[in-house]
């Protein structure tokens, strides 16, 4: 009996996925006035290539003078409901499938399993938060329509419910493409490398301990990263959502579409249009949703299963 194997316990597999929606509502709430001009950002100048605003401040200024600081939280619901469907779904499925990784092979995951889970969990996650991106893309975008354009929606209900009636229900997944590719980059870049960047500075020469500092260190290079690789994709994904039709025809024929005269129009630097703001929701972003994410395993595991002084998390 005494050499029989003690059961570690482990967080509930559906807690994984509250913890992660939580983690990214969490984020989200605090960052979404740079998500609203980042996505202002990549939409000015679409198709005539002028500039509709010179700079990040300059995109806010003309918020606050239009909008007051509401227009900073436009679509703020939305940004919630994506984040209860998309992060629910992502974070709590690379959490199942890292723990179970190393449940099965009693080691932490190479570069190549952290990037298929974090593509496994990205793509899924985008098709599920689809209709709530829809939705916020385009709350964030009515402000700088004329006064006969704007679609004034009351809130992410009302704009969910608008839209499948006016435009029929498979819209609410228009660019579900682009969302699932840019989410599989995001997701593959972020996750993967934010726990290689993690098992790197525990075992590296600075041998850094399980906590704050470490997980601080190691989502803002992620966010960093993540950046780089994925604005081309968002931009593709903003544009696409919130695209017109002309004489009954879609201004996109899709991704490459809008990738390609992106580049022909505005130059291939406007695929980082918006890098400023991008970057300061994403990195922030990024580096928030973890940290919440690690306090919340690392409070269950402790408090509630008892594991004190055990490495819990990604």
């Amino acid at each position: 009996m005494a050499n029989q194997k003690v059961e570690k316990k482990t967080i509930p597999n559906g807690l994984k996925f509250v913890f992660g929606g939580l983690a990214g509502m969490g984020a989200t709430s605090i960052v979404q006035p740079f998500d609203v001009v980042k996505t202002r950002m990549q939409i000015s100048g679409v198709g005539s290539g002028k500039k509709e605003f010179t700079s990040s401040m300059h995109c806010i200024q003309t918020i606050l003078s239009k909008e007051g600081i509401a227009g900073l939280y436009k679509g703020i619901g939305a940004a919630l409901l994506r984040q209860a469907t998309y992060s629910t779904t992502r974070l709590g499925m690379y959490t199942y499938l890292n723990d179970m990784y190393k449940t099965k092979l009693e080691r932490d995951p190479n570069i190549t399993a952290s990037m298929m889970m974090g593509i496994i969990a990205g793509g899924t996650g985008a098709f599920v938060g689809t209709p709530a991106e829809v939705a916020l893309i385009r709350m964030q975008a009515d402000g700088r329509l004329s006064l006969a354009e704007r679609r004034n929606y009351t809130n992410v209900a009302n704009a969910l419910t608008r839209i499948a009636k006016e435009e029929g229900l498979l819209t609410l997944w228009r660019g579900c493409i682009p969302t699932i590719g840019r989410a599989m980059v995001v997701n593959m870049t972020q996750l993967a490398s934010y726990s290689q960047f993690k098992t790197y500075f525990r075992k590296s020469p600075m041998n850094m301990e399980e906590g704050i500092k470490l997980h601080l260190v190691a989502s803002m290079l992620s966010g960093l990263l993540t950046t780089i690789a994925s604005m081309p994709l968002d931009i593709a994904k903003t544009r696409v959502q919130n695209m017109k039709y002309i004489d009954g025809k879609p201004e996109y024929r899709g991704t490459v579409d809008v990738l390609s005269r992106v580049i022909r129009q505005e130059g291939v630097f406007a695929l980082w249009k918006g890098f400023t703001p991008y970057y300061c929701r994403l990195g922030p972003h990024t580096v928030l949703t973890f940290i919440f994410l690690e306090q919340l395993n690392q409070a269950y595991s402790t408090h509630v299963l008892g594991n004190e002084g055990k490495s819990v998390g990604l």
